[in-house]
């Protein structure tokens, strides 16, 4: 679906789901009256904050389509958190600014994105419907049960483990199954990616040519990737999911 800048779109015709908790009768009317304003957000960094600074009554922005990287800087340290298509954020929501920890956060926009706005007079629309609200503080809460299973991720021992597991999960939200295995459309540079599973870039670039030379990843022409096999039913070494291509002791990055 493409979607244009300004266009007032049916939440519930894009997000089904949502909708779940209501009988067909108060479906049919909600689908009516939860509607939003579409924005478009072009690549690059973005300063969502003053984009959409904080308003009374206003829920957030769902993703439509595209792919946005929060990234926190502690130290000489950085997470990185990737939002998609399904995504609930409040961009204008940070920590505290007399945090003891001094902290920098960044919003970076990967492949260009459409968002709904959630503001003040959809939620005004929607307010008769509290399964509607409730949906959507579940989405809220994935994001931090999500956070935490990236943070067990960071745990593992070795970084081809951990790639190979975030990229499943990724499949699991955003993948397309097809003929040669599940491609995940995410154009995402290794930088990025040392953040999402806690490493360094050069690590990240050296896991990834042993995650490919073992046949189990492959990446396409338009930065897309391909995961060959099924998901990994546990997280024993790498080696086991390789069909007997086990990795060099010299190949293997541990931080």
């Amino acid at each position: 679906m493409t979607l244009q800048t300004g266009e007032i779109v049916r939440v519930l015709e894009l997000e089904p789901e949502l909708a779940e908790g209501l009988d067909p009768e108060q479906e049919e009317i909600a689908r009516g009256l939860a509607v939003a304003r579409v924005d478009e957000i072009a690549p690059g960094e973005w300063q969502g904050e003053e984009a959409y600074p904080a308003t009374a009554g206003h829920l957030g922005l769902l993703v439509i389509e595209g792919l946005m990287c929060r990234s926190v800087e502690v130290g000489n340290r950085t997470c990185a958190e990737l939002l998609g298509p399904g995504d609930f954020l409040r961009p204008w929501v940070k920590v505290a600014p007399h945090s003891s920890v001094p902290l920098e956060a960044r919003w970076t926009v990967v492949d260009p994105a459409r968002v709904a706005v959630l503001d003040r007079r959809f939620a005004t629309a929607v307010a008769r419907f509290p399964e509607l609200a409730g949906a959507i503080l579940d989405r809220v809460m994935m994001r931090s049960r999500w956070l935490a299973f990236h943070m067990a991720v960071t745990h593992l021992k070795r970084i081809e483990s951990r790639l190979l597991v975030v990229f499943w999960h990724f499949a699991d939200r955003w993948g397309r199954v097809g003929p040669e295995g599940v491609t995940v459309p995410l154009r995402v540079t290794h930088q990025i990616l040392a953040g999402v599973v806690g490493a360094q870039r050069p690590s990240v670039t050296t896991a990834l040519s042993n995650l490919r030379r073992s046949g189990l990843i492959e990446r396409k022409p338009d930065g897309s990737w391909v995961l060959h096999g099924s998901p990994p039913e546990e997280m024993n070494p790498v080696e086991t999911l390789a069909a007997g291509k086990p990795f060099r002791d010299s190949d293997v990055s541990e931080v």
